[in-house]
């Protein structure tokens, strides 16, 4: 089933079959197995302890990590790449461009996300990031991080209503930018002010550094979990977010191929998405 489906895979799909090959053979080399403890946390939490042990690892980075060296981070078992590009109306980040040009070479799988202010509108938000994010058909969906701006100069907090609309019409717009079904990312608080209990098609990225996913969203299903913003990875300098998919192998692949989750293919494909890549 597995050498069927890595057949059928567009090019793009078929570069990640490297990184996996190259993860398991550097977790043998070092006595791990491919399911073995991953390193690379400054501050480990025990709680998190599950999600070291996943085989499809990744990271998330902005202009803090300054210049990536995306070869060794896949050397080094890192399978895909979120990458800070806009914010708000008006902000792009400084690495963006490079980042995605030096992890597209690389061969990693990579994705842009837009973080969401609440002090402009979201159609201006979201023409702000069709102008600066590419339509790249070999990229992960696209990402919309879903925070309250607690560190920015923004502190309009508008009602769930209001909220969930403006979500939804970035979603929208991202969607139709990009030809894929956007990831929400969030964290608890975000989550349980505005999003608990709404419906959305969409993949879920959740952030829990010190429980389970399912612990603190209400079993919210989870397509990605960051798991620590303490890690460490060969080729990046200081800190990084480290993230893991859900599934296996083969559950990744069908995720390169169709842009969703693939739990959630067969209810999505009759509303027009997750065909499969050309």
């Amino acid at each position: 089933m597995a050498s069927r489906l890595v057949r059928s895979l567009p090019a793009f799909a078929r570069g990640a079959i490297l990184s996996l090959t190259v993860a398991a053979l550097a977790a043998c080399a070092s006595g791990g197995g491919l399911y073995g403890a991953i390193p690379g946390d400054n501050r480990p939490h025990k709680a998190v302890d599950r999600a070291r042990t996943m085989p499809i690892q990744g990271i998330d980075v902005a202009r803090y990590q300054e210049n990536i060296d995306f070869p060794a981070a896949r050397a080094a078992g890192i399978h895909f790449v979120f990458m800070k590009a806009t914010e708000g109306r008006d902000y792009v980040d400084p690495y963006f461009r490079s980042n995605w040009e030096r992890a597209r070479t690389s061969g990693m799988a990579h994705g842009a996300y837009h973080f969401m202010t609440w002090c402009s509108l979201a159609s201006e938000q979201a023409a702000w990031f069709i102008q600066n994010v590419p339509q790249d058909p070999s990229a992960l969906p696209p990402v919309l991080d879903l925070e309250w701006n607690n560190h920015s100069s923004c502190k309009t907090k508008p009602n769930r209503a209001d909220a969930l609309e403006k979500i939804r019409v970035m979603l929208d717009a991202m969607e139709r930018h990009t030809g894929k079904l956007p990831i929400i990312y969030t964290d608890m608080n975000f989550h349980r002010d505005v999003l608990d209990g709404e419906y959305f098609p969409n993949a879920f990225w959740l952030r829990s550094t010190a429980a389970e996913p399912h612990e603190r969203y209400n079993n919210r299903p989870w397509t990605f979990w960051q798991y620590t913003q303490t890690g460490v990875v060969r080729g990046i300098k200081g800190e990084v977010d480290r993230n893991v998919f859900y599934g296996n192998q083969e559950d990744w692949l069908r995720f390169l191929w169709t842009g969703c989750d693939p739990r959630a293919i067969a209810a999505l494909q009759p509303t027009g998405r997750c065909l499969p890549a050309k």
